[in-house]
């Protein structure tokens, strides 16, 4: 391997030399802070050599790293540090200062784009500022590292995350799960953070929306393909100010891949010793790089069986034949494509489409005999989204025209077998679709001690379509849509910079930013946010932001059937009335609903330490106030009339012309008794419609640590990423406060993951090991304690040195997840379709090995 070292000598006030070397030569003159600057559009190595010219400082950099990359005209007054921002933008690498140097790596697990400063307006996530520092903590996972833990599928990934619960939309949450805390329709899986929702975690694709998935209003991240992905940033900290609803719990950016020079192909299988769940994966990867641009694309099919209790001897003895991960197969396509047509217009499109199809069955009696009573169910869903953009640089200043296209439906169906003959059909449709466009730019403002102030701001337009088709006349039909505009500001001022050499100031930036949005008859909403972030030495940042998040109402929430149920009034709780008397429940939708609302801060100190270079430790607290839940306000019915904290939600002795209007508004009367509805006889109307009164407040800590260094002929990198969480919930004013965090079917109190690796040209191997912290269950007097897991995973493989004929360019994996086999604590269950175990927090997969082989064409 040869480096290129760039320096500047400065002698009797002019050049003298510019050295090449294996070395890093001696640097004579001071650095200045700011530079002038006037780049071509030229070779990235041409472009960071001048730079080194100009700013005498010395910068260092492997020729193979830039070698076949161009970098667009640059000009302006920058900093080094502000030049080489932009000048490496989306060329996967990235800088570090050495002292007074600068020394250019690739970024981990970053594949070398085909041009710097060409590609997604977004550069990091929680910042629509190019190359902005962010105040709150990110979290980055890139495709290399995931291959190395054994993971292969991107929900896989998610679940794994600790800041992410496995409630929400996931396959394989069983039906004793509350459906405010997760369920299963289309097999997809959703990113949680915090356990706040699939539907308050925004996920985004390239810094831009893709459609919700079924009902829900998550986002299905297992509909991209592994191998179109370069990494996922998570930001778990509220950025709606950034990026507008959903995003209360943080947000999801799922980064592809820029480009990719040549031909792979994978295949993968894998299974439990213990029986159920095997696996096949197969994918090809295919791309090509050209003068000012680049594309990929990549196909995946994947299937696997069914797993069944009785594949598992603790919850077979106990509920057998139930299916707790459905039958599936899926096919997924994903591309991206982007062209310079000019040194400053450049192009870019993404595509996905993903189709997926399942079943599970269930006993419908005791039994558990499938051949003789049962329920089948299966889903069929599809997602298909198309992004472009066109980006216009202004000297240092870039504008970008984006646009969106996405659409998803699922189709559900359950069948009722009862002595094996067909008796009944269930069946649904939800239909999502997407559709946005924004104008944005972003650049320099004026200059401060620290470099460049920074100024982003845009607008835009998002509509949103949803359908609930259940048949012809089906009076749970619905086809609303929803639309809204924004506009959005965001500033970086990096006050004090490190040539400023104040003493423990080493680094001093705030940002700001602020959105509007209106929602077209929902409401107005602004939501701001600020940052801090101060480093006083080399070794140590200190972070800190506040802000503001929403989330609108679902179409669930506002256009469910509002059902008018006329029941005796005992079944609601009323004891002492005389017989005959009536009580209405309402219940379902309510238009009328308004946006969630929260407020959270963190706090974070980064650690990385100059005695141990490659070592990083990183703190951080956060909290969160989310206030105006939607909520049902009476999930107990049948205490209605008999708990006094309900009593805000009910009308007593209401009058004929009160009824009639509650049975109007309804879209269904029900009259469940025994006798005829007469007005005179019904006792109060109890109001369970949807209503914004809940609240939540999560709290924290979470840390994490990595360090890489050369051990022995390879690398050697470590990665741990730990989460404590406390959350409480009041469903309304006159509710008690109950505890969320650390009970079944809610997030655990503690979740852990760390990976130790080690790879050199031809070897790598990974162990991972994964902590889930247990839960209570408080569903009777005698709170039971159900245990947590922990698991232990192992990696290894093997590439073949080029030259070695037709192995040139192979590679083979062997993967063993849960070398132990820890599975999940049983938990009692009512009815013989639950499954004995919480679904949302532990996996019932036991151990499993895959085999995989790589080809590089």
């Amino acid at each position: 391997m040869h480096r290129l070292s760039l320096s500047t000598l400065y002698l009797s006030g002019s050049i003298a030399a510019v050295a090449i070397a294996a070395t890093a030569p001696v640097v004579l003159a001071q650095p200045s802070a700011f530079i002038a600057v006037d780049l071509p559009a030229q070779p990235l190595g041409a472009s960071i050599r001048d730079l080194a010219l100009r700013s005498g400082r010395t910068v260092l950099v492997d020729a193979d790293l830039v070698e076949g990359l161009r970098a667009k005209a640059l000009r302006g007054s920058f900093t080094l540090e502000d030049a080489l921002d932009r000048l490496l933008a989306h060329s996967g690498l990235t800088y570090e200062r050495v002292g007074d140097s600068v020394a250019i790596r690739k970024m981990p697990g970053a594949e070398r784009g085909s041009g710097a400063d060409a590609g997604s307006g977004i550069v990091v996530t929680g910042s629509r500022i190019r190359g902005a520092p962010v105040s709150s903590p990110v979290l980055i996972l890139d495709n290399q590292s995931i291959r190395d833990s054994g993971q292969a599928d991107l929900g896989d990934v998610a679940r794994s995350l600790p800041q992410s619960f496995g409630g929400g939309q996931n396959p394989g949450v069983g039906f004793n799960v509350p459906s405010s805390t997760g369920g299963n329709v289309g097999g997809g899986s959703t990113v949680n953070l915090r356990g706040l929702g699939s539907d308050a975690t925004l996920t985004v694709l390239n810094g831009r929306r893709v459609p919700y998935d079924s009902a829900r209003q998550g986002v299905d991240i297992s509909a991209i393909p592994l191998s179109a992905v370069d990494r996922i940033e998570v930001v778990a900290d509220g950025a709606s100010a950034i990026y507008g609803s959903d995003a209360v719990g943080g947000v999801v950016n799922l980064i592809l891949r820029r480009d990719y020079d040549g031909v792979e192909t994978r295949a993968r299988i894998g299974g439990s010793p213990d029986g159920g769940n095997f696996q096949q994966q197969y994918s090809i990867l295919a791309g090509k790089r050209w003068t000012g641009g680049g594309g990929f694309l990549t196909y995946e099919y994947g299937r696997n069986s069914a797993l069944w209790t009785n594949q598992r001897e603790k919850f077979g003895r106990i509920r057998p034949n139930i299916t707790v991960l459905p039958a599936s197969r899926r096919h997924a396509v994903a591309g991206s494509v982007h062209q310079d047509l000019t040194d400053t217009l450049s192009v870019e499109m993404d595509g996905l489409y993903n189709s997926r199809t399942g079943t599970f069955s269930y006993p419908m009696s005791v039994a558990a005999n499938l051949a003789v009573n049962r329920i089948t169910q299966s889903y069929d869903s599809y997602t298909l989204a198309l992004a472009g953009a066109a980006r216009l640089s202004l000297g240092p200043w870039q504008l970008s025209f984006t646009g969106t296209f996405g659409k998803g439906r699922t189709y559900f169906q359950g069948d009722t077998f009862i002595n094996n003959a067909f008796t009944s059909r269930a069946w649904g449709r939800y239909n999502n679709q997407t559709v946005t466009g924004e104008i944005a730019g972003d650049g320099p403002l004026f200059r401060l001690p620290g470099g460049d102030a920074k100024l982003a701001i845009g607008a835009g337009i998002r509509a949103n379509d949803f359908e609930i088709y259940r048949g012809v006349g089906n009076i749970t039909n619905a086809k609303p849509s929803q639309d809204n505009v924004y506009a959005f500001g965001e500033a970086s001022f990096p006050l004090i910079g490190p040539a400023q050499d104040i003493p423990l100031i080493r680094k001093l930036s705030l940002s700001g930013a602020v959105r509007y949005e209106r929602y077209r008859d929902i409401a107005e909403v602004v939501t701001p946010k600020f940052g801090l972030i101060y480093a006083p030495a080399d070794f140590v940042d200190i972070k800190a932001s506040w802000g503001k998040s929403f989330k609108a109402p679902s179409f669930i929430q506002l256009y469910s059937i509002e059902q008018a149920l006329l029941y005796p009034v005992a079944t609601l709780g009323g004891s002492g009335y005389p017989a005959g008397t009536t009580a209405l429940l309402v219940s379902g939708g309510n238009t009328g609903l308004k946006p969630e609302k929260a407020r959270s801060w963190s706090a974070s100190i980064a650690l990385h330490p100059p005695t141990l270079p490659g070592a990083m430790l990183e703190l951080s607290y956060f909290h969160t106030r989310y206030v105006d839940r939607i909520v049902n306000p009476i999930p107990t019915a049948g205490r209605a009339l008999s708990d006094p904290m309900y009593r805000n939600w009910i009308l007593y002795a209401p009058t004929a012309g009160q009824l009639a209007d509650a049975i109007a508004r309804s879209d269904q009367f029900i009259n469940a008794t025994s006798g005829a509805y007469d007005p005179a006889k019904v006792a109060a109307i109890v109001n369970a419609t949807n209503v914004n009164a809940g609240r939540q407040t999560i709290q924290g800590v979470d840390a994490q640590a990595s360090y890489q260094s050369d051990f022995g002929t390879g690398k050697l990198n470590v990665a741990v990423n730990v989460t404590y969480l406390d959350s409480e919930q009041q469903i309304s004013a006159a509710s008690p406060i109950t505890q969320l965090a650390g009970q079944l079917f809610n997030p655990p109190h503690w979740r852990g993951r760390g990976t130790v690796s080690w790879s050199d040209d031809a070897f790598s191997v990974a162990a991972t090991v994964s902590q889930i912290g247990g839960v209570d269950d408080a569903r009777t007097a005698a709170v039971r304690r159900i245990d947590g897991t922990t698991t232990v995973d192992l990696s290894a493989r093997y590439k073949w040195p080029d030259g070695v004929g037709w192995l040139s360019g192979t590679q083979i994996g062997l993967s063993v997840q849960n070398l132990l086999n820890d599975l999940p604590s049983v938990v009692a269950t009512s009815l013989y379709a639950y499954a004995p175990y919480d679904s949302t927090n532990y996996s019932p997969v036991g151990r499993f090995i895959a085999l995989e082989w790589v080809k590089k064409w």
